[in-house]
């Protein structure tokens, strides 16, 4: 059975034992190997660029070849690249001080080693396939792991390029690849992983972490919710739309880090209005055959996005359409959707209780910014947070009584492209995070090491039976305040 190919639940298990047995086999990975993993990947992503944007513009119909380029292939060679310039900084063990210290005056050594866990499970998912694939390999394969994959059945063209590709480039030994639908991809999260990370909404991580539990896997979820979007008074509205409806329309707003929703100043409604019409018209004068717009992946999806307008539209909301070119898109050969506006949602609304996923904003208006804290407060914790305005002083206001996974600062959705910076959820936005040097640590089991001193000599002496005068006085040097 290949990597390539169908599996069920004894071939998956099978593929796994022999993962296992090859990590025990082959000991700790060097760093030499682990770049020259690193170095294949990279070198695949490059080889079959245009490949990947063929079978993303088959997946979703019509998706814009540069935003594949952008999103997906250069956004996964980063990382990729920045944890193979890294990684032997990285891998070094880490001096800590001994507890009491005079132990280290004797010569006793404490010390933290990154160890490879072994063989991490990857369940990607369908709106950025090759990045939420290839963006945790970087860290899997920096810390010394084998991989197993299973990318979304939404995407099938690119997951069978991705099976086939892997295949050709790494043995299954070291990473594999495993399509199927969700029947399999139930069976592939209670496999015994060492270390498992799922990408994708809520509901499924839910059913995902209870299949994880039957073996104790440890898990990073890397999840969605609802992210605001805080307008300040003193926020560049023309800068602001562009910047936010940038973001919205990016792959169709089928992105977990998407703007949600807007919280703008009352005043300042129409004026936003107007900079998203001004914003769309720039970016996109035509949408029906633009090969710039992105469609809706699956029939399924668009029709959950149109109900949420025609909900939002029969509940009282105001729908703002923004079509340049006046276009009927009730007709089409995609599943494209223009972008729009729902002005004054109210919480009975679906749009404003579930994830969009798609380019629908709801914007919302407020007399205070402490109403807008309040509003964000009283729902789940969002995976992002952005904050636009000049106002320093109200700016930490909203940073530091909101709690989000992350937060871009004058624009959205960046603090994701940051290397350096971890990028995780929180609460039902998920657990753990990735990316650099975090995403090495999070795949790594951090091996606490304690080397005592070599001679047996007084300070051990005193702990140990008969006790005496010596241990009462040092105990007494403890206890205290």
């Amino acid at each position: 059975m290949t990597a390539t190919g169908a599996h069920d639940e004894n071939s998956m298990k099978a593929l796994l034992a022999k993962q296992k047995a090859a990590h025990l086999r082959d000991g700790e990975a060097s760093a030499e190997k682990r770049i020259e993993r690193l170095d294949r990947c990279i070198g695949l992503l490059v080889d079959n660029a245009k490949a990947f944007e063929d079978a993303l513009n088959t997946d979703f119909g019509s998706r814009s070849r540069e935003a594949t380029a952008f999103t997906d292939i250069a956004a996964s060679i980063g990382p990729l690249k920045h944890a193979r310039d890294h990684l032997r900084k990285w891998m070094k063990p880490e001096k800590r001080k001994t507890s009491p210290p005079i132990l280290a005056l004797f010569g006793a050594r404490a010390e933290l080693r990154y160890q490879p866990k072994g063989v991490v499970g990857v369940i990607s998912p369908w709106n950025f396939p090759v990045n939420l694939t290839f963006a945790p390999l970087a860290g899997i394969l920096a810390a010394g792991n084998r991989a197993l994959i299973k990318p979304s059945e939404y995407t099938p063209a690119t997951s069978a390029l991705m099976a086939t590709l892997i295949g050709g480039a790494f043995s299954e030994e070291e990473i594999a690849v495993i399509t199927g639908g969700p029947e399999i991809g139930q069976a592939f999260a209670g496999l015994a992983f060492d270390h498992l990370i799922f990408t994708g909404a809520t509901g499924v991580a839910r059913h995902v972490m209870r299949a994880a539990a039957e073996n104790l896997v440890p898990l990073t979820l890397e999840l969605g919710g609802k992210s605001p979007v805080v307008i300040g008074k003193s926020a560049d509205m023309g800068v602001a739309t562009a910047r936010i409806m940038n973001g919205k329309t990016l792959n169709a707003g089928q992105i977990c880090l998407a703007p949600d929703y807007v919280l703008t100043p009352r005043d300042s409604l129409e004026g936003f209005v107007a900079g998203a019409e001004g914003a769309v018209k720039k970016m996109f004068p035509t949408i029906k055959d633009n090969p710039d717009y992105t469609s809706i992946v699956a029939q399924r999806h668009y029709d959950r996005i149109m109900g949420y307008v025609d909900d939002a539209r029969a509940k009282g909301a105001r729908i703002v359409e923004l079509k340049p070119a006046g276009e009927d898109l009730s007709q089409q050969e995609h599943r494209k959707i223009a972008p729009t506006l729902i002005i004054d949602p109210t919480d009975d609304m679906k749009v404003m209780q579930e994830e969009i996923f798609g380019p629908l904003l709801p914007v919302k208006t407020y007399s205070t910014v402490d109403e807008a804290i309040d509003y964000i407060n009283e729902h789940d914790r969002p995976l992002g947070l952005y904050y636009f305005g000049d106002d320093e002083a109200e700016r930490e206001r909203v940073l530091t009584k909101t709690t989000s996974g992350g937060v871009t600062v004058n624009d959205v959705i960046f603090h994701v492209a940051q290397e350096d910076l971890p990028f995780g959820g929180v609460g039902p936005a998920g657990m753990g995070s990735y990316h650099g040097v975090d995403g090495f640590k999070e795949f790594s089991h951090r091996k606490s090491i304690y080397s005592q001193i070599k001679k047996d000599i007084g300070p051990l002496q005193l702990m140990r039976p008969p006790y005496g005068p010596g241990i009462r006085k040092f105990l007494q040097g403890q206890i205290k305040r």
